[in-house]
This record gives structure tokens, sequence and C-alpha cells, in this order.
């Protein structure tokens, strides 16, 4: 069956049944922008791909390759791309390192990003700048105009600009991302956004923001619910960057086309950014999650409107519990339509607040200060007012033994 909105919003939630080995029900997961469940159907796609290699053994990979397709074309439905290619990898750290070693860092040796990326990114970019390489970091707040600090920062010199698109730290929607895409058009850099925080979430259209020449990264770990393993590099059909970090997969589709002074050849597909042999697991799985995205009618406008439904209520709750802001607190300078799928909250005892949740059958995350409400599409109402209720006491708690 398809559901609506007022389907997932209600104090049973429908789409629950269908997450029965994460115990949906049971507990209230509230760790949804960290690792949302996988629904039970991601169980069986993952035997099929052990039944498959002990029935077809190295012919699996006509089968595999077959799922990794039906992952490229759920990104790139995500991304409504009618032009992109993706290559895939365990992680988009993988991927990343692959594209910066196809920058050419000799002549244009300087990224701009923000001061608000993933770990991951800020901690490659670090070690760069230990290097030599120049490493512009603009501030990622305000969001909203984000787009043009990143273009004032570029010049001749740029490699590439970074981005997220939503701040892993806050929830943050960026706000136009044209006038960075702008500069570099026009100083010869590139423009990579990363999605993760995003995907799936907030509707996002590579041709409605005039951004089909951007470089894309994502994975599947969080509001995709297709698990480990389904990372994607999305860049235009027409690059012909040469990563210097570079696997045999990269080979595919010119393995017979002979190369101008006996230079390595790239695919002139999906495989450009490829590494080498996998673990076809994590696609077939992936490969079932979106089937039944698909199947159950759960796509991104309507995962979009029950998410600003829950987050809202978060919002309205956590407020009405009237806390000290000394303790905890949330950044109300963005309205929620600025807001990705989590609830961003402050707190000194933000390890220890989680921890006690965890207690109370509340799972939720945190990253050093910020604790992370993330709600996802099988929770319901009943099960977020609870957990709202539940994290008035255990702040209460903390508070009085911190004196």
């Amino acid at each position: 069956m398809t559901y609506r909105a007022a389907d997932l919003l209600g104090e049973v939630n429908p789409l629950a049944e269908h997450y029965g080995h994460f115990r949906v029900r049971e507990r209230t997961l509230l760790s949804g922008h960290s690792h949302q469940a996988w629904p039970d159907c991601g169980l069986e796609a993952q035997q099929r791909a052990w039944l498959d290699a002990a029935e077809h053994v190295d012919d699996k990979w006509e089968r595999a390759f077959a799922a990794a397709g039906k992952i490229r074309a759920g990104y790139r439905r995500l991304l409504d791309d009618p032009s992109g290619l993706y290559s895939l990898a365990a992680s988009t750290h993988d991927l990343m390192v692959k594209l910066l070693s196809a920058l050419p860092l000799a002549a244009r040796p300087r990224f701009v990003t923000t001061d608000g990326e993933f770990h991951s990114m800020r901690r490659q970019f670090d070690r760069l700048a230990e290097e030599g390489i120049e490493i512009v970091r603009v501030p990622a707040l305000p969001a909203a105009t984000v787009g043009e600090r990143l273009a004032a920062a570029v010049d001749e010199r740029t490699a590439a600009v970074f981005t997220s698109t939503v701040f892993f730290g806050n929830a943050h929607l960026a706000g136009d991302l044209t006038p960075a895409a702008a500069a570099c058009r026009r100083h010869g850099a590139i423009l990579v956004l990363d999605v993760y925080h995003q995907l799936n979430a907030v509707p996002f259209s590579l041709a409605d923001r005039d951004l089909l020449d951007a470089y894309v990264t994502s994975a599947g770990y969080k509001y995709c619910q297709l698990g480990e393993g389904n990372a994607f590099l999305r860049f235009p059909a027409d690059c012909r960057l040469r990563p210097v970090a570079t696997g045999w997969f990269a080979e595919f589709g010119s393995l017979t086309a002979p190369q101008p002074g006996g230079r390595v050849g790239y695919s002139v597909a999906d495989d450009r950014f490829g590494g080498a042999t996998y673990d076809p697991t994590s696609h077939y799985r992936g490969a079932a999650v979106f089937d039944f995205f698909a199947a159950h009618g759960l796509d991104a406008q309507l995962l979009r409107t029950v998410s600003q439904a829950q987050v809202g209520l978060l919002c309205e709750d956590f407020d009405a519990l009237d806390l000290d802001p000394q303790w905890i607190r949330r950044d109300r300078s963005v309205g929620l339509a600025q807001l990705g799928g989590f609830l961003a909250l402050t707190s000194p005892w933000a390890g220890a607040l989680c921890r006690r949740l965890k207690t109370r059958g509340v799972w939720s995350d945190y990253r050093d200060r910020v604790l992370r409400l993330g709600p996802a599409p099988y929770l319901s109402g009943r099960q977020i007012r609870d957990a709202v209720r539940a994290l008035g006491e255990v702040v209460r708690e903390v508070a009085a033994e911190a004196g």
C-alpha cells in the first residue's frame, strides 16, 4: 500500500510494522540523523546476496551490478538529475580521496570550504594544510548567505569549493549556492556539494538549482535507510578528471580503447572514480530499500512533510518544558522551514543526556555539546511527545546532580 503524510502522523504509525527487526515500536529511535532503522526487506536482500554467491559463484557479479544500477537510479531520482554519472564506494571519504587526487594542486593549491563541515572532510583538510595546501574556511553561519561568502573567497588558485547543503551540527539549510557555482565557473574551479544531511529528508533538485555541473557526494546511511556501504560521488557527464588514486574498476568501459601515449585510461561512464572488487551485499540491501520506498509512496516530498511535522512537534514540546537555557537550549535564529531533518539542542551535558535517555528507551546521538534528536517516518506522535518528556526528566536530574 501507499501512505499519505496523515497516515504517518497519528498516535499509531502503520509504517512501523515494516521495521520489526529494529523494534521501532518498542523503543523510540530518535537517532534518525545518525542511523535510521532499516525496513525488514533489507534482511532478505542481504541473505539473497549470500545465496547468489553460493549459487552463481563468480557469475554473481551480473546480479550485483544490477543492484548497483538500482542504487545509482535511486540517487539520480532523489537529486532530480537528468545527466550526471555516479561512482559508488563504501564511504564518501573513499570517493573524496579519489576526487582530491584528480585535482591540479600543483597549479591550484587552494580549497575553499566552511567551518561547519563533517569531521571526515574537516580532518582531511587539516591534514592537507599540514602539507602546504591552503585551506580557506568561511563561516557556515548564517547558512542562508553561505553561498555568497564562498563565492567571494574563490580565486584563480582555487581548485575546488566544498560545502554541505545542510550543516551537520545544527540542521541549518544552506541558502542559495548559485553564487558559489558561478564563481567556480568563472575561475575554473569545481563545486563539490555534501548532501549527506539532506538526501531523502529535504527535497533537492540539481536541475532546478542550475547545479548540473556540480560534483555531489552522499551515502545511504542516514535518511535513505540503505545502511552502510552505499556512498556515491556524482559528477558531470563531461568530466575528464583523472584521479591518481584509481582502481581497476575505473577502466570499465575503456578496457579495449587505445590510450594515446600509453596513458592510463578511465571509464567514460559511471566508474571514472571507481575502486576495485568490493562486497556487493550493501547494494542488494540498498536496492531492496529503494524498492520498498517506491512501493509505499515514500517520496522525498512526503518524507519532508512528515519530518517537518515531527521536528515541529519536538520544538513545540521542548519549548513547553521551559528549561533553564544554561542547561539546554535550542537555536531559534532560523525558522522550521530552514531546518533539515533533526533538532539540535546545545547543552554542556549532551553526552550524559544521550546516555540517560537510552536508559529510558529513547535513542539519540550527540556531537560535542550538541544533542541531536532525529525523528524518522516510522515514529508516532506519542513516541515523540514521550521522548521530550523523558528529556525534561533527565535534564533536571543532571542539573540537580551538577548543583
